[in-house]
């Protein structure tokens, strides 16, 4: 089975959080997290004309596809048997309006709200 790949901000103690509560409810093994922080930098660049690696999380999907911000973590619930009902809803026409800018709202204040740790 071909994973996603998960890019995320090593960084981010909330990120952290995020990736070790999913990882344990990941039974079927379907994602790889990969820090942000041990990208090659040729890759970060490509990956930054498209939208900067440390805002938002990324994902690579079997298939090729980018995901970021909202959609990343809507397909990553959507993977996971124990968030799947989570992720129907964020799915439903509509619902983007709202998560997309609560999305980025929580990523830019981060930070200020859970500090930074070493990676």
């Amino acid at each position: 089975m071909r994973k996603h790949v998960v890019f995320y901000d090593g960084e981010c103690p909330l990120c952290r959080f995020v990736k070790m509560v999913l990882g344990k409810l990941d039974w079927r093994n379907a994602v790889h997290w990969f820090p942000v922080q041990e990208i090659s930098e040729k890759t970060l660049e490509k990956a930054n004309a498209y939208k900067n690696m440390y805002d938002e999380i990324y994902m690579l999907t079997p298939d090729k596809q980018v995901l970021t911000g909202y959609n990343t973590v809507r397909k990553l619930l959507a993977l996971l048997p124990v968030t799947a009902p989570v992720a129907v809803l964020m799915y439903v026409p509509g619902a983007g309006l709202i998560g997309a800018p609560v999305y980025r709202f929580i990523s830019r204040r981060r930070y200020r709200w859970f500090g930074r740790v070493e990676y």
